[in-house]
């Protein structure tokens, strides 16, 4: 008993003699020691300068001044690191041993320099015995993996800057006030670390936890889990990865506002339409590779009100971003797209009694990124329009987007063709699309609130409009349009009462078949040519449709069909005035014109020999000129004056 307490007796002397010799050592030789020994661990210049203190209560260790750490010798930004003070921790036996071991920091006021240089190399690659800072093999020796002397039961940074230079993709970023606590007591061991980005002034919280440092610093795989957190929006990560970078694990995505998160990135903000994002709830298993390849599977995206699953993957190697996707959903709203407005979602149709709609449509989000997209749903509501199955490829480059509908059932029939919505120099939309088997009663009550035409037929359409909102877009349309139908109704007037009775206002309007072309330009579609049978008639039409001012100007002019006791009539019928509420009544005038064009001109042949001769005798009797069958009367009256004249010429010689 007495040789162990002599023992224990001897440790504790010993280390106090140890421990009361780092009283008479100068801090500024600890300082230059520990300088050496960050120098020899990263290959970098360390620099400590100022007062520097020894510290021994709560951990043993130095302050210094103003510290720096050199950047990579390729680099000209200055140097990696600079700190106004530095505080280092060094553990107690390893000094006792003659060895200086770090086992904590604490920055203050750090900024921070990452830069990737045009040929790729990276300042932040330090550490490795064999490699010069600049990253590149010395003497042609292979380089080998140096591990760090170093634990860190706390690292402390606070009021950190940082900036980030890519000198490949010519671009800088910088940002603040940004904070670290990271606790990692054994090299191989877990880290959990708690950091705060403030890259566009919002706090950007991530914190997480790493199972293997060591492993990840040297390049290996290590389990790693991290949630980042600001306004707008949290994501969540668990799976693995490593430093070079490469993730992969399961991701989990709530934001609630896409824009504000966004913001809190430090990314533009954009203004996306209502069921394309506003919010977001996703799940995914998701893969990120060494040059940056992002691929998501198992995919269970929500937007706003949709639902969608499916594989998308993403590279960021190009200009920008490009996104390649199978995606599959139920019943998709894309109201929004119609005003941009996700508020309101869209106005849901077409408000005829007031006009197109005069908001700003924002297609910003066309630049985001290009896009291949292939979409299947069993329902698209756009607001105005209404689809049932729908299969869709869409494109996106450099803010143009095409849309090749391969599928689109609706109003009874089938959609196909493309539809193109372009913002590179402006807003324009445009398309060539063809309808089989169509409802066009459904149709054009959607489209235009007109529901007095009850058919089923087919159509073709080539548009193009330009301009910011939908009320500009239909004030500009041009293009062509051609349609044909079968058996219909047109409701609001009867066309047998109006050969009957010249009233034709009410009741409806039975025919066979239709056709029809039109012409756009300038918002107005026109057209000459349409052409209607019925059991009793036939009809031809023509005139002006106002697509932009959503108002018609048309006569359509019936003819009744000749039989055995019965000759052509026609009425023409004049539709005009706004959709919402268009007057429709025959013109008797032209009915005349067109039906009795041979009586007209034999009543107006018979009332102008009647006054003829009545003209003739008051110009016998009151002026005494005889008027000669075939003579007029202008002519004989002109004769009559000729010989006064003669007359009174001659008496001149008398």
């Amino acid at each position: 008993m007495k040789f162990l307490l002599k023992l224990i007796g001897f440790i504790l002397v010993a280390a106090l003699l140890a421990v009361g010799a780092v009283f008479f050592l100068p801090g500024e030789r600890i300082a230059r020691i520990a300088a050496d020994q960050i120098s020899s661990l990263t290959g970098r210049e360390v620099q400590m300068t100022g007062d520097t203190t020894v510290s021994f209560y709560p951990v043993l260790g130095i302050s210094t001044g103003r510290t720096t750490i050199a950047n990579a010798s390729w680099s000209d930004a200055g140097p990696m690191l600079e700190a106004d003070s530095l505080k280092v921790g060094v553990d107690p036996l390893s000094l006792i041993k003659g060895d200086i071991r770090i086992t904590g920091l604490e920055a203050v006021a750090p900024k921070i320099i990452l830069e990737r240089a045009k040929d790729g190399r990276v300042n932040w690659q330090i550490g490795v015995d064999g490699v010069a800072p600049s990253g590149q093999s010395d003497g042609g020796a292979a380089a080998t993996s140096n591990r760090l002397a170093l634990t860190l039961d706390r690292a402390l940074i606070t009021d950190a800057s940082l900036v980030y230079i890519d000198k490949q993709a010519g671009t800088q970023t910088q940002m603040g006030g940004m904070g670290l606590d990271l606790r990692w007591p054994d090299y191989e061991g877990e880290a959990t670390f708690d950091a705060v980005l403030r890259p566009a002034g919002s706090d950007l919280k991530i914190t997480g936890r790493v199972a293997k440092v060591g492993t990840m610093i040297e390049g290996g795989i290590s389990a790693l889990a991290a949630t980042l957190e600001t306004q707008g929006g949290k994501l969540s990560f668990d799976g693995r990865g490593s430093a070079l970078p490469q993730l992969e694990g399961r991701l989990s995505t709530n934001i609630t506002n896409t824009s504000q998160f966004l913001q809190s990135l430090g990314l533009p903000a954009a203004d996306i339409p209502a069921g394309m994002g506003r919010s977001i709830k996703a799940t995914t298993q998701v893969t990120l590779t060494q040059d940056l390849r992002l691929a998501l599977r198992d995919l269970v995206l929500g937007l706003d009100g949709n639902s969608l699953t499916g594989a998308v993957d993403i590279t960021t190697s190009g200009a920008r971003p490009r996104i390649t996707a199978q995606l599959a959903a139920g019943a998709l709203d894309l109201t929004g797209l119609q005003s941009g407005d996700s508020a309101s979602g869209g106005s849901g149709g077409t408000a005829v009694e007031s006009g197109w709609s005069k908001e700003a449509i924002d297609a910003s989000a066309l630049a985001l990124a290009d896009a291949e997209i292939q979409l299947s749903a069993s329902s698209l509501d756009l607001g105005t329009f209404k689809f049932g199955t729908t299969r869709i490829l869409a494109t996106v480059d450099r803010a143009r987007a095409v849309f090749q509908f391969r599928e689109l059932q609706g109003y009874g029939g089938n959609v196909t063709g493309q539809f193109v919505a372009n913002n590179r120099s402006g807003l324009s939309v445009g398309g060539d699309l063809s309808a089989k088997g169509i409802d066009m009663e459904r149709l054009l009550t959607d489209a235009a609130g007109i529901s007095r035409f009850a058919t089923t037929g087919s159509a073709s359409l080539k548009f193009l409009g330009v301009g910011q909102s939908v009320d500009a877009i239909m004030r500009s349309l041009s293009g062509d349009l051609s349609l044909s139908t079968g058996r219909g109704v047109i409701s609001g007037f009867d066309l047998d009462r109006l050969m009957r009775t010249g009233n034709g206002t009410g009741g409806t309007t039975v025919f066979d078949a239709m056709s029809a072309s039109f012409v756009m330009k300038d918002g107005d579609m026109r057209g000459d040519d349409l052409k209607m049978s019925m059991p009793l008639a036939s009809a031809t039409g023509k005139g002006r449709i106002g697509l932009g001012a959503q108002d018609i100007d048309y006569v359509f002019t019936p003819v009744l069909l000749e039989g055995e006791n019965s000759r052509g009539f026609a009425i023409p019928v004049k539709i005009r005035g706004p959709w919402a509420d268009p007057r429709i009544w025959p013109d008797l005038e032209d009915a005349i014109d067109l039906n009795f064009k041979e009586e007209k001109e034999k009543i107006e042949q018979q009332v102008k020999q009647e006054v003829e001769k009545e003209v003739n005798k008051f110009v016998e009797k009151e002026l005494g000129v005889t008027v000669q069958d075939g003579e007029s009367v202008e002519d004989a009256i002109k004769k009559e004056v000729e010989k006064e004249v003669v007359k009174e010429l001659f008496k001149l010689f008398d």
